[in-house]
């Protein structure tokens, strides 16, 4: 087999490796709406924390073996993996605007990273790391108050904790492949240790917030949203501090930015696909008529038939105690029939008579 072959079969087990773990978070995201970021007592997010870990080693690998126009695309191929899979194993079918957004995001994002042309192995300053850092965190923390502020509108605030998600994983990235070049270049392992805490960290950010997008929003649209941000912020960052261009000149700037355009347009759809799932389900859960094609539910809000008046006297009432050894008459017959009833006793003079 040769080297090309190689890693795109990495890269493929990559993506369906990446696909698995983003279906069980989601999963457990569904099944525990109260813990939002690190579900730690659930077996199944362990499961997808390996096999995140797995699909990132890969990655790494098939980057070793293929060049990065190659490899990067195909991971985009990790959302085209998740909707057929989450059918089959956990019965998530994903609708036909679901399917329409996440091609057109993958081919966006594919046609976006096989324009940029990579350059010579280049690395960051000690204050361009710095600088990097704290405006990642920042991005990071703004988008997390952004979705918290965003707390009423569930695929709002995944989408916002996804793009919260992606920077950091695609920074880490960049990172990752500083630390590279500084070993290539035999860098002391010591000077390198603050770029790898910065690592660390981002890479822990990045698992913990996607965890948390997947809380009410489903599947596609959370992950189309970390799959697209995270190779386009490492782009973005090779462009502008790694010296990397696109290719064809302007021709291909032009395309990479129909290329941006139609990753865009393919997240809107997956977004606003879920919004219109929602509102359906809103809609319904309030007894409006549903729209075309939509399954009639009961409402849980309709209101209650009230009782009758005669049903709420009735229940008013109390039996009345027993009056002379006699039993207590039931409350629903009127107080005129309780006397009609009852016994004549006999009167004083009648017993003297006798």
């Amino acid at each position: 087999m040769s080297a090309l072959a190689l890693s795109v079969l990495l890269s493929l087990v990559s993506a369906v490796a990446y696909a698995g773990g983003a279906i069980l978070q989601e999963r457990v995201a569904a099944t525990t709406p109260g813990q939002r970021y690190a579900p730690m007592r659930r077996g199944a997010w362990w499961v997808a924390i390996a096999l995140n870990g797995l699909g990132a080693l890969l990655h790494v690998v098939a980057l070793a073996y293929g060049p990065l126009s190659l490899v990067q695309p195909l991971g985009a191929l990790t959302i085209v993996f998740a909707l057929p899979m989450a059918a089959v194993f956990v019965r998530r079918r994903a609708g036909a605007t679901a399917w329409r957004g996440a091609l057109m995001a993958t081919v966006g994002l594919a046609g976006l990273l096989s324009l940029t042309s990579s350059s010579d192995s280049q690395t960051l300053a000690d204050a361009e790391r710095i600088m990097l850092a704290l405006v990642t965190g920042g991005a990071v923390l703004g988008l997390m108050v952004a979705a918290h502020a965003a707390h009423r509108h569930p695929v709002v605030r995944s989408v916002l904790l996804a793009c919260a998600a992606g920077a950091a994983f695609g920074i880490a990235s960049v990172f990752t492949k500083t630390v590279a070049v500084d070993w290539d270049q035999n860098v002391a392992i010591v000077e390198q240790l603050p770029t790898l805490g910065a690592i660390a960290v981002l890479a822990a950010a990045g698992v913990l917030l996607s965890q948390a997008s997947y809380r009410g929003a489903g599947l596609a649209a959370p992950l189309s949203t970390v799959t697209v941000v995270n190779p386009v912020v490492a782009a973005a960052v090779g462009l502008t501090l790694f010296g990397e261009s696109f290719r064809h000149g302007a021709t291909g700037t032009v395309l990479a930015l129909g290329s941006g355009v139609v990753a865009a347009c393919g997240l809107i759809l997956l977004t606003t696909e879920r919004i219109a799932r929602e509102t359906s389900t809103v809609t319904v859960a309030q007894g409006r008529p549903a729209a075309q094609g939509e399954p009639s539910e009961p409402s849980s809000a309709a209101p209650q038939d009230e009782p009758s008046a005669a049903e709420q006297e009735q229940k008013q009432e109390q039996p009345r105690p027993a009056v002379d050894g006699l039993s207590a008459v039931p409350s629903q017959q009127p107080v005129a029939a309780h006397r009609r009833t009852r016994p004549r006793q006999p009167g004083r003079h009648e017993r003297m008579v006798s």
